[in-house]
């Protein structure tokens, strides 16, 4: 009885801090109706803050607090200043993206600065427990209980009493009504973020206190919680924000108790996805409160495509498929061998999001089952490599739409979300399913590439093998493009309402996509797991969705052309110039962010 008291009191400790990171999300998404992926990362920066403050200035908790609250307000600001503000004209989905890339550029600051390496945070507390019944607490958790309690209070007292707080309702109720009897929008949105950055911050410093570690990996997993507590309540509403925390808190506590640490985020992800699909709008929203606008027919940027000569695609096609007759080094031929693998996922990722409007940011997911249908197949039963790929592909159109399918019926900002949850959800999966991915050590000894029973060994055999698989890919895609089912795609895509009305049935031409879609993802894991030899579940991770959306963005929403350019100008060229390797992703996150901000379209526009 007593564990089950103290599993309680940790779920609420737990809540208590995600709630920090979901009210702020909640105050965002009021007034702003934007998901703001880069919450976690001031997290982070909250995190390290403290860090410095504790071990290396050794300052009073008092001081320490304050200092984390202050520094984490001051980038919050900048962000909505100098990272968002620009983009309030921009298409709707473009702040989202901003964020994505925000988080790319803050973490990565992080990284270079503190290197990835796990650091001890002190609690600067006594290390004792008092007796309550037949559980115990602590000093740190009474200090984090009297800071998310006094944290509410203060927000309450702001939102209810003061004219700014009553500005910040009102731009949340209606910001065209609440401009038009002179409400400063900018100030608004400035205070918002200031809140909610400062709120993340002192979240990240209390539980890097909490478990006495902090690393440069944390910050994901933040957002992803605060997301996830915010959407259970009531996407915008921050009383729900503070009970959907304490909610997540105790089923991932109990959750713990029950199966073990390694189910904790899968409890938080099926919590989300029966929300999402039971009650979209959150367990505490009003019931007369209007389903969330669709963001599809928004977030394409108005634009010419470049129609590219077909001779000129015959002579990139005749150039790369000869290369390796030229005096090319074999990294260059490694290179562009990911080059076309990543090409194969932003092929997938471009018809998804480019094509039907379905923006996917678990989309590796999809490489992982693919990957992991592969192994398995050529490993346990013998199957013929060149055919368990084209298994892992099936499996992948199959499986990977099957339980993306719930998301077919939501709206919004909710799509990309609970495909971001489902991609965790699988990674999870993978991980405790031993009896058949034989979880956290991985699948190793995969065999080696071969076609036709002759073993593919030499990097030239390899180059050509993954560049005609791609190319075979990319004519299927603008073959299917090019048909009615293609043009059902993009009006599906354009105006979902008017689609619906002419009497297109919208989940069924969503699936196809995924279905087409789905299987180049999985063709591609197929042929890495062969190539790498050796796959776990952390080989796909999310980093890889974030990377195959900026490459379809860079090449063109829905263009095939573009998919294939962008990848090889991401993956291929900081290879090629051998760019250091800890600064591949802060280049991503900053690409992506001049990609939003000066080039949304693409470089070769979207179709």
């Amino acid at each position: 009885m007593s564990s089950w008291l103290d599993y309680t009191i940790n779920g609420l400790i737990l809540g208590n801090v995600y709630a920090l990171v979901a009210v702020g999300l909640a105050l965002i998404f009021g007034v702003s109706r934007l998901i703001n992926f880069a919450q976690g990362s001031i997290y982070l920066v909250g995190a390290y803050v403290g860090w410095v403050a504790v071990v290396a200035l050794r300052t009073p908790l008092f001081i320490t607090i304050v200092l984390v609250a202050a520094i984490a307000a001051l980038v919050g600001l900048i962000i909505e200043r100098f990272g968002l503000r620009p983009l309030q004209n921009s298409v709707r989905i473009a702040p989202l993206l901003a964020t994505i890339g925000i988080s790319f550029v803050l973490d990565q600051i992080v990284m270079l600065t503190f290197s990835p390496n796990p650091r001890a945070l002190p609690s600067q507390l006594p290390d004792i427990r008092f007796q309550i019944g037949t559980g115990t607490i602590g000093p740190l958790d009474i200090l984090i209980a009297c800071i998310g309690a006094t944290s509410a209070l203060l927000l309450f007292v702001f939102l209810r009493y003061t004219k700014l707080g009553w500005a910040v309702r009102a731009t949340a109720q209606d910001r065209d009504a609440a401009m038009q009897m002179g409400v400063d929008v900018n100030r608004v949105n400035q205070t918002v973020f200031g809140i909610a950055a400062a709120l993340g911050g002192l979240s990240g410093m209390l539980v890097g206190m909490y478990y006495n570690q902090i690393d440069t990996a944390m910050s994901l997993h933040a957002t992803l919680k605060g997301v996830v507590a915010e959407v259970v309540g009531g996407a915008g509403n921050v009383p729900g924000a503070v009970v959907g925390s304490l909610l997540l808190g105790l089923v991932e506590s109990y959750g713990v108790a029950v199966f073990g640490t390694s189910y904790r985020n899968l409890f938080a992800f099926l919590l989300l996805i029966v929300v999402l699909v039971f009650r979209p709008n959150g367990l505490f929203a009003s019931a007369k409160q209007a389903p969330p606008e669709p963001l599809t027919g928004t977030f394409i940027a108005p634009s010419r495509p470049v129609r590219i000569p077909r001779w000129a695609l015959l002579v990139a096609f005749a150039a790369f498929a000869l290369l390796p007759f030229l005096p090319v080094s074999s990294y260059v031929l490694q290179t562009l061998i990911n080059a076309w693998l990543f090409a194969m996922l932003a092929l997938s990722l471009t018809l998804v999001a480019g094509t039907i409007g379905q923006v996917s940011l678990g989309h590796a997911a999809l490489l992982a089952i693919g990957a992991y249908t592969s192994a398995l197949l050529s490993l346990d039963l013998s199957v013929p490599v060149s055919m368990s790929i084209i298994c892992g592909g099936l499996m992948s159109a199959a499986l990977g739409t099957l339980l993306i399918s719930p998301s077919f019926r939501l709206r919004g900002h909710y799509v990309s979300i609970a495909t971001l949850a489902i991609g965790e959800i699988i990674s999870l999966v993978i991980l405790n399913w031993e009896t058949v991915t034989h979880g956290p050590i991985g699948v190793s000894g995969i065999p080696p590439l071969s076609l036709f029973g002759f073993e593919l060994v030499g990097v030239t055999s390899i180059y050509w093998f993954s560049f005609a698989v791609m190319v075979l890919l990319a004519l299927l895609q603008v073959r299917l493009l090019g048909s009615h089912i293609g043009r059902s795609f993009r009006a599906i895509r354009d105006d979902d309402v008017a689609a619906r009305a002419y009497g297109l049935s919208l989940n069924r031409y969503k699936a196809l996509a995924f279905i087409f879609g789905g299987f180049a993802a999985g063709v591609s894991g197929g042929i890495a797991a062969h190539l790498y030899s050796y796959i776990n579940h952390e080989t796909f991770n999310t980093q890889q969705s974030i990377l195959a959306l900026t490459i379809v963005i860079l090449g063109g929403l829905g263009n095939v052309a573009g998919a294939i350019a962008g990848s090889v100008a991401l993956v291929g060229l900081p290879e090629v110039f051998r760019i250091a390797a800890e600064y591949r992703i802060l280049i991503y996150g900053i690409v992506l962010l001049l990609l939003v901000r000066f080039r949304p379209q693409g470089l070769l526009g979207t179709i």
